[in-house]
């Protein structure tokens, strides 16, 4: 462990205008505060934050990140507060550590929701400062390295999974890759112990039989760019066990079957020396095709520029090189933390484009498995490069499509999209893009999202936004439905129900807004009884429990019409007892019924019109609803139990479209009234086999 002044003189070293005496407060308030607390290995629990800030100071950043390393757990472990440390070390450091702080109510909650809950908090914090991250990333690392001494093996393996499926693919996105192949390798150790055990015997007795065959490779590499005059360096290694395993699992090959074990590195003097020497090793040994990356010219989304080559070596050994400058090689390890040192205006919005993806998916996910999901989306793969027809750039995962990019660019237009074209061709939405397409995306006025998207978006922003926007949508329909289900249970309270009452019920209700009324009345989450009784408080004594409010009838009357006129009810709109109708009347024929907003009364220039109104009686007629589920075992059932559930008699039952992964299904049923068919409606809606659901 560091000793007070060793860290002090390390900081000194590479900022000789550091505060010392802050330093020194804040590594003896780390002592007091944790007193004699205990790590599982026996050592003194501030021995784990000094070692954080050692690790800080490896990467010589600013004083006020040293003493955040030194302070990020007092808060949760010890009795200090966010106040305490704001009192004694200034609002800056207070904002930091109370960034990295994990709130205590997090360990309590089930996985999923605790790591997103974790992850959800300082994706948050670091976008208002990126420290943030890098002493989070500190903290893991440094907590792996000791995660042998836990002894209860499935709290290693929780931490072990959620470094390798979190904290390992964001210190990769900021470019820390030194970080990041040091977390894989612990916790490949902790969740494949006999994989890794068997690899890295391997690799010790590839070690034997080589004698030294690495280091005669990097020095033949050296030779054969010293003799065309240039000067550089030359480091060889054998890949991490983690990589190993991840080629075998990509390629389901043996260990003997991955060729290109070694890897070379190449630092030199400028960019020009590394395009030369790609072209000297390209010339003196052949290189393989599709295996050729130029990450200088098109850097990564999180800056690491370096020129990627595979070669054919002699006695048909493949062999992997790296290219790059010197500083390109040290921008690559630490990435954006060999650039904050003392840039304490800088921010990450500014320096990572993928982080403003990462801050709308926190906002757009609408729980912590969505939040899960399409963060490791966004942070996990295979870049692709396509183009605006003005040029700009956008890097996208493999497989991405049209759509992808529209939100790439701008979650307004990914929301607005109608149409694209590639490379100057019209293209359906769901197109693949390649490497160097040139992609416009064409935008409607009117436009909205697509449940049917997220059959084929692969990004994490693209798949939160579009479920984000559908729920938004629903919710809407589901409000206005509830608004005209409040009219009608209006009208059965014995008062006259102004917006003095309404705003009473609400807060009766234990609700804020009346949308948040009509939404619960229109989502059947509460009863015509509950809302009645808030409106006008004892109004339903009268009411026997059990009896249902819209009678039991099953009879239709229409007032407006000359008693014996024969009439019949649309097919078109399927009316039902609540609707506002119209009748449609022909010399010689009957009577046609239909919805004030049917499509089919503009046809009906020629005929008269009636102003109908339903009999008060009017009870029970046949809706049409069109319903679309997942494509999967189980959810045609699911979708009728719901039916059944509500004692619908459903009369008829077709399918009308496939495309998996949805199938959608035309539906008529026999019905009360509109209030009870908006009540079936949002049983549909909220079922899990349900996608979307609508009366037609």
């Amino acid at each position: 462990m560091l000793r007070q002044y060793e860290l002090v003189e390390r900081v000194l070293d590479y900022d000789p205008s550091a505060d010392e005496a802050a330093l020194n407060r804040a590594y003896v308030y780390t002592v007091q505060k944790h007193g004699t607390q205990k790590r599982a290995s026996g050592d003194p629990y501030f021995s784990h934050p000094v070692e954080v800030a050692g690790l800080m100071t490896d990467l010589q950043l600013d004083q006020e990140t040293i003493m955040t390393a030194l302070l990020h757990d007092t808060v949760e472990d010890t009795l200090a507060t966010i106040e305490d440390i704001e009192a004694n070390f200034g609002p800056d450091v207070a904002r930091l550590v109370d960034g990295v702080t994990k709130l205590s109510k997090i360990e309590a909650m089930p996985e999923n929701e605790r790591a997103a809950e974790n992850l959800r908090k300082f994706l948050l914090a670091m976008s208002e400062d990126i420290r943030v991250l890098l002493v989070k990333l500190a903290d893991r690392l440094h907590n792996m390295r000791t995660l042998h001494f836990i002894k209860k093996p499935e709290k290693r393996q929780r931490i072990a999974r959620e470094t390798m499926d979190i904290y390992a693919p964001l210190a990769e996105r900021v470019g820390m890759y030194e970080y990041m192949r040091e977390m894989q390798a612990l916790a490949f150790q902790e969740l494949e112990p006999e994989a890794y055990a068997t690899i890295t015997d391997r690799l010790e007795a590839l070690r034997g039989e080589d004698s030294g065959e690495v280091d005669a490779i990097a020095l033949k590499i050296k030779q054969a760019l010293a003799e065309a005059g240039l000067s550089v360096e030359v480091t060889g290694r054998e890949k991490h066990p983690y990589s190993i395993w991840q080629k075998m699992s990509e390629r389901h090959v043996s260990f003997e079957q991955v060729t290109d074990i070694m890897a070379f590195r190449v630092i030199t003097e400028n960019v020009a020396d590394s395009y030369a020497a790609m072209g000297i090793l390209h010339t003196t040994w052949q290189f393989l095709p599709g295996k050729f990356k130029d990450y200088i010219s098109t850097p990564k989304t999180n800056g690491y520029r370096s020129i990627h080559t595979s070669l054919m070596y002699e006695n048909s050994m493949r062999v992997e090189v790296q290219i790059r400058t010197r500083e390109m090689h040290h921008r690559n390890e630490f990435g954006l933390a060999a650039h904050w040192a003392y840039k304490q205006h800088d921010r990450a919005d500014g320096q990572v484009g993928w982080l403003r993806d990462l801050i709308e998916i926190v906002d757009a996910s609408h729980d912590a498995e969505e939040l899960l999901e399409h963060t490791r989306l966004a942070i996990y793969q295979d870049r692709i490069f396509a183009f605006t027809p003005k040029g700009a750039l956008f890097q996208l995962p493999k497989g991405s499509t049209a759509v992808d990019f529209a939100f790439a660019v701008h979650t307004d237009m990914g929301l607005s999209t109608v149409g694209v074209k590639i490379n100057g061709r019209h293209m359906p939405l769901r197109t693949q893009l390649s490497n160097g397409d040139v992609v416009e995306i064409i935008k409607g006025g009117e436009a909205e999202p697509q449940l049917s998207w997220l059959g084929f978006v692969v990004t994490g922003k693209a798949r939160a936004s579009i479920r984000r926007a559908v729920r938004l949508k629903e919710r809407d329909e589901v409000a206005e439905i509830g608004t005209k289900l409040f009219d009608e249970i209006a009208t059965r309270v014995p008062a006259k129900i102004g917006k003095k009452a309404i705003r009473i019920a609400i807060e009766r209700l234990g609700m804020e807004e009346p949308e948040d009324l009509m939404f619960a009345i229109g989502a059947g989450k509460i009863s015509d009884r509950e809302v009645m009784e808030a409106l006008v408080p004892g109004c339903t004594s009268e009411f026997d429990e059990d009896e249902e409010w819209t009678g039991r009838e099953r009879q239709i009357s229409i007032r407006g019409l000359t008693p014996g006129v024969a009439f019949e009810l649309a097919e078109c709109c399927h009316p039902v007892p609540g609707d506002r109708i119209v009748g449609l009347r022909r010399k010689g024929e009957r009577v046609i019924v239909h919805t004030i907003d049917c499509l089919e009364l503009a046809n009906g220039v020629d005929s008269d019109w009636l102003d109908l109104n339903w009999g008060k009686r009017s009870h029970g007629a046949v809706g049409r609803f069109a319903v679309t589920i997942y494509d999967r075992p189980g959810t045609l059932a699911e979708m009728a139990g719901v039916f059944a559930q509500h004692k619908i008699n459903v009369t008829n039952l077709r399918q009308t479209h496939l495309e998996l992964p949805f199938a959608t299904y035309e539906i008529d049923a026999e019905v009360n009234d509109v209030a009870h068919l908006s009540r079936i409606l949002s049983a549909l809606r909220a079922s899990d086999a349900v996608a979307q659901a609508d009366r037609i």
